[in-house]
């Protein structure tokens, strides 16, 4: 039942061959239609994720067998049930988490445990990323970033597939070996490869690592397969946070939803990571954390909605 809708020119500025005025680069290549910014010598691209309607969460067999515990019982109910969700508008969306080297240009500083620039930024909170956001946005005139609701990171993460990756399904042969993973994305199971800062992890608890190597942590983005909208590291790397907290799923189907918005609520994040077991690494898993949560496991990407 995944579809896109016909797209609006008056929403979609290269149609008639007008960018943003913000843009540095414009363009379109196989997996779609890209803009990028520039500031200070730090170039961003995004990706034009098109309005359409697709399956939200996962079908109850995904999950079966995957919780080791009540709290994960509990973790993967969350995606139940699977439901149609319409995404009304069309928008750009980073094309990779933010990196360190952006971060840094707009807040003066660097949190990130494994310091590189072309890294993704991490040790950030929600709250650290309304503040980035507001300097950004005053900066670059009409940029208007923003973070992603979970139902427009899900559909972009899906890209237009139904199955538990962007790639088809995922089988999980341990703890942190799935070989479907290796190609798309920085996981528990090869987040060692070729990771050479000193900084790195060695978790000795860790079980059936697919790649076993003395240290683990993030990677340079965009290293991975992209899913068919030329999105890359939508799984693993860093667990990305979302606008909104966590929307209770109706068997219904739901037009442009939203979690809790309050102040202080805790906000959904997705994707997995770098130090995830495979079960995590999945378009459906959803976890959350307070605003103020931080971790080297932690990062975000920006989106912005089409209004001109």
């Amino acid at each position: 039942m995944t579809s896109v809708l016909s797209i609006d020119p008056s929403l979609h500025p290269l149609i008639n061959g007008c960018p943003p005025a913000w843009a540095s680069e414009w363009g379109e290549d196989r997996y779609g239609v890209f803009v990028a910014f520039t500031l200070d010598a730090v170039t961003q691209r995004l990706r034009w994720i098109p309005p359409g309607r697709f399956w939200m969460g996962s079908p109850e067999e995904e999950t079966q067998g995957l919780a080791e515990s009540d709290v994960e019982r509990v973790l993967f109910e969350q995606e139940h049930p699977r439901h149609a969700v319409i995404i009304s508008r069309g928008f750009w969306l980073f094309d990779t988490p933010c990196t360190q080297a952006l971060w840094e240009a707009v807040m003066d500083e660097n949190p990130s445990r494994f310091k590189s620039p072309d890294r993704p930024v991490e040790q950030v909170s929600w709250d650290d990323v309304q503040t980035f956001i507001d300097r950004i946005n005053a900066r670059i005139s009409d940029l208007g970033l923003s973070l992603p609701t979970e139902a427009q990171w899900e559909h972009a993460c899906r890209a237009g597939t139904e199955t538990a990756l962007y790639t088809g399904p995922i089988e999980i042969l341990g703890e942190n070996n799935s070989p479907a993973l290796d190609p798309i994305a920085w996981y528990g199971g090869n987040s060692g490869v070729d990771f050479e800062l000193k900084e790195g992890v060695y978790p000795s608890s860790w079980l059936d690592m697919q790649h076993p190597n003395p240290r683990f942590g993030t990677h340079p983005v965009g290293k991975k397969q992209p899913n068919p909208w030329g999105l890359t590291d939508m799984l693993g790397n860093v667990w990305e946070l979302c606008a909104d907290g966590l929307r209770h799923y109706e068997p219904t189907m739901a037009v442009d939803p939203e979690g809790p918005t309050e102040v202080g609520a805790k906000r959904v994040i997705r994707g997995g990571s770098w130090d995830s077991e495979a079960r995590y690494c999945r378009s459906a898993c959803r976890s959350r954390g307070g605003p103020d949560v931080r971790g080297s496991n932690l990062g975000f990407r920006c989106a912005r909605v089409q209004v001109s």
